[in-house]
């Protein structure tokens, strides 16, 4: 279980992890080992979200999310496969932990008097 808020844990065989070569400076060694990291994770599918969080999710990740509910993220910057990985699960728990906290609604106001006058 991954722990990212003290009331939502997601199960690791939520989470599919795929790899591929990284690209950039590396020389021989970005050639032979598979580093990168492409982390999938099924929104729509998850039972660990509730109802609100897996709206926000589907609707704050954008063009991450493709047309089935995945999620995707890719993690290549550091050239230990292990790091890549850590940093693809945290970057997927910072996106939860920011749509589990729900927006505050909207308190209506009206323009002031010198705002009218100045208009």
């Amino acid at each position: 279980m991954i722990r990212v808020t003290h009331s939502i844990s997601l199960p690791e065989d939520e989470i599919k992890l795929d790899f591929t070569r990284s690209s950039g400076p590396g020389g021989q060694h970005v050639n032979k080992t598979e580093t990168a990291v492409d982390l999938r994770f099924d929104v729509r599918a998850s039972a660990a979200l509730p109802a609100g969080v897996r709206r926000r999710l589907l609707s704050l990740a954008g063009n991450r999310v493709d047309q089935d509910g995945v999620l995707l993220i890719s993690a290549q910057a550091y050239r230990s496969r292990k790091r890549n990985i850590d940093e693809a699960i945290e970057r997927l728990c910072e996106l939860i932990r920011r749509t589990a906290v729900p927006p505050r609604p909207r308190r209506p106001t009206r323009p002031t008097k010198a705002s009218r006058e100045r208009r």
